[in-house]
């Protein structure tokens, strides 16, 4: 009685757990301890472990075909030779990031980074931040591409006297924001070379508007949420 006892509760953890259990049947005070093997196999759990295998699988397979959508939905479909030739070349200059060149810009500006843009200057790339004070001025400061230091900075003026209504839309459009400049550059980093990141403030579903070039010098535009940091094709031009 005892040993039957023994190998039924040894058998039911096993049943509980999966697997092989050794239990200990006795016979009698005086008898020496036999020992027997109890192998459980738990098919619930197996099946409930391959159907989570195949759940990841269709899982990762389903976001690598909606990565290669967005990413074929991103890309630039005008653009000829010559273009992808002066892409290449941008990417090439960018050897400090445009996440970087923001930062370094707001060490020497205190503000909020509303764009950076790797500009050519003839025969020398700068990165161009445009900061806004909490004052309410603008600052442009030069950024080299090759060291990430600051080259200059200037103040920008209110030549057509809007600046005022477009500070405020660009207020409106960061307030509640989660996502800075530098981290939608960031974001958008693993699409390719960024080579410029722009706040649009007018659209509806308001975002960071952020370009990349591919080694080969294709060009892709991009959106990055402002609330999220989602990277996701532009679409604004289709």
């Amino acid at each position: 009685m005892k040993r039957n006892i023994v190998i039924a509760t040894v058998a039911a953890a096993a049943l509980i757990g999966g697997g092989t259990a050794t239990a200990i049947a006795v016979a009698g005070d005086d008898e020496a301890p036999a020992k027997k093997t109890v192998t459980v196999s738990n098919d619930d759990n197996d099946r409930d472990d391959a159907q989570d295998t195949d759940d990841t699988a269709q899982d990762k397979a389903e976001d690598k075909a909606e990565d290669k959508a967005e990413d074929k939905a991103a890309r630039d479909t005008d653009e000829d030779a010559e273009d992808k030739a002066e892409n290449a070349a941008d990417a090439k200059a960018a050897q400090i990031t445009a996440a970087d060149a923001i930062e370094a810009a707001l060490k020497h500006t205190s503000g909020t980074a509303v764009s950076a843009d790797l500009d050519d200057e003839g025969t020398t790339y700068v990165w161009d931040v445009d900061v806004l004070t909490g004052g309410g001025a603008w600052h442009s400061v030069q950024i080299d591409p090759a060291t990430g230091k600051v080259l200059g900075s200037h103040t920008e003026k209110d030549d057509d006297g809007d600046d005022a209504a477009e500070t405020a839309q660009i207020r409106d459009a960061l307030k509640g924001s989660s996502v800075t400049a530098a981290e939608a550059a960031e974001a958008a980093a693993a699409k390719g070379t960024v080579t410029s990141v722009d706040l649009d403030e007018e659209s509806r579903d308001k975002a960071w508007e952020v370009d990349t070039t591919a080694a080969n010098g294709t060009g892709s535009d991009w959106r990055v949420a402002l609330d999220t940091g989602k990277v996701t094709a532009d679409r604004t031009n289709d």
